[in-house]
């Protein structure tokens, strides 16, 4: 079996900016990141844009800005494929000059056609080698009649291909499941089989680990490879993300592009902690690593063959208990920008940094995401809440028994001399065995008079933090709503 560990390490993330970056494209990236950090090796950047007619705008920008949040500094690069046009052209002409390759003249029309053809007959789609035996005279003569034309690679018509990979083991391709592939479109531009194998030779890459629905390329590849005379790197092909249905990962399943992850409030190191684990394990139990663990015990041997199974509910685990972690300071430089964001009615001036890390205190334990913070926190912000008359009426408590709770509630708290949570508990405990309710009824009553919620961070913490003139306006305001439902 070939070493993973050869003396230099040089592996690259090499996305196609024609969309914005999926959790499988970090994945990848984020495992050629920590097998180069494991290694001591170079991750090299290099985007593979030749694909022109499917670039999306500003999907390079995303690609950056993901890699750069989710802490996955390259060592050499970005390259971008465009620009070295010349290296290409020079590989084609070579594989030409050499008999390995040749020039067709197809018409888009007429491979339309014999793919439509053939799939008709339940045959797979393969171009027929039309023009892989044409003449010098036949070749002047569509060149001369204005047809354009495409180098096609002369893929061996018998025989088959073997190569070993570090997660599947040994695999072999018969050439004759194998078409003659395009490697340079008549508008100059390189396919994806000839760019990365000229660039992952001159770039000295030694390990590409790519995605699972290239294994079935890898032996176009290697003939490339083998046709022009030069070394193929080690091959690992990752196994594929699968939603809870064990179907290919797709939005129905939750997912979505890494920078709505971010948007949404997922801290960089719970997504790479939940990455990792997509397709790799230290062991069957250890869930939560930081990234230093990550890049001392990452090695493909724990990499698996089977897909593995994306769980929205266990990212949003993870990152609640990362989420935890975080010292409240840091909390608060995190969460406070998605409070500009989220609730600027409520923030018009600047935020009272000391207020705002109270409310926070009592968030922290309850947020699965920086997301959420605004919508948990939003009733600590607002003058008045808004709700009706329902909300009350939620515990075993008529309107009239609601109505004497909060009535005689606001009227101990009146007189509370100290305004913290271990004074108002007292208060309102021996006010539940005063009123001969149970602690649960009369609380939940107060929480939805002050809160305008029936859950919430702690009652006695939460009315501390919201002052003593708020709570109190808060009950008479909710006092006023009960009367309509008196008898």
């Amino acid at each position: 079996m070939q070493s993973e560990s050869p003396t230099a390490v040089r592996v690259r993330f090499a996305p196609s900016p024609t969309g914005y970056p999926h959790l499988g494209n970090i994945r990848t990236a984020l495992f050629n990141w920590l097998f180069a950090r494991h290694h001591g090796g170079v991750f090299i950047l290099r985007i593979e844009d030749t694909d022109m007619a499917r670039k999306v705008e500003g999907a390079v920008d995303v690609i950056l800005d993901s890699l750069r949040w989710l802490g996955l500094d390259w060592d050499e690069g970005p390259y971008f494929q465009s620009q070295r046009l010349s290296v290409y052209h020079e590989a084609a002409q070579r594989l030409l000059d050499e008999d390995h390759a040749y020039l067709c003249y197809c018409s888009p029309e007429r491979l339309e056609t014999m793919r439509q053809e053939q799939m008709k007959r339940k045959q797979p789609p393969k171009y027929d080698r039309r023009c892989r035996n044409l003449t010098q005279w036949q070749r002047t003569q569509l060149k001369a009649a204005g047809a354009t034309s495409v180098i096609r690679f002369k893929t061996p018509l018998e025989g088959e291909t073997t190569f070993h990979d570090l997660i599947y083991g040994r695999v072999t391709f018969k050439h004759d499941t194998l078409d003659d592939f395009v490697l340079l479109k008549s508008d100059g531009y390189p396919t994806y089989h000839l760019a990365n194998i000229a660039d992952d030779h001159l770039m000295a890459v030694s390990h590409v680990l790519r995605a699972e629905e290239w294994l079935s390329s890898t032996p176009r590849h290697v003939l490339l490879y083998q046709a022009l005379g030069w070394q193929a790197p080690q091959f690992a092909h990752l196994p594929m993300i699968l939603g809870p249905d064990r179907a290919k990962l797709s939005k129905r399943h939750g997912a979505a592009n890494i920078n709505e992850y971010q948007k949404e409030g997922y801290l960089p190191e719970a997504m790479v902690n939940f990455l990792a684990l997509l397709g790799w394990s230290l062991d069957d139990r250890t869930e939560l690593l930081s990234r230093e663990e990550l890049i001392r015990h990452f090695s493909l041997e724990r990499v698996g063959k089977t897909g593995a199974i994306f769980n929205k509910e266990k990212l949003e685990w993870m990152n609640g208990v990362y989420l935890r972690r975080l010292s409240l300071e840091e909390f608060a430089r995190r969460a406070t920008p998605f409070l500009d964001k989220d609730l600027p009615d409520l923030v018009k001036r600047p935020l009272d940094e000391s207020y705002v890390s109270q409310v926070l205190s009592l968030i922290q334990e309850r947020a699965k995401t920086l997301a959420e913070v605004s919508q948990l926190a939003s009733f600590f912000f607002l003058d008045e809440l808004s709700y009706d008359t329902g909300l009350l009426l939620k515990s075993k408590l008529d309107a009239k028994s609601a109505a004497e709770a909060i009535t005689i509630a606001s009227q101990q708290l009146e007189q509370a001399a100290t305004w913290d949570a271990a004074t108002l508990e007292g208060i309102l405990r021996s006010l539940a065995t005063e009123l001969n309710l149970a602690t649960g009824e009369l609380f939940g009553l107060l929480r939805a008079a002050i809160t305008g919620r029936t859950a919430a961070p702690p009652l006695f913490q939460t009315m501390a933090v919201l002052g003593k003139e708020k709570c109190l306006r808060r009950l008479k305001v909710a006092l006023q709503l009960l009367p309509a439902s008196l008898n």
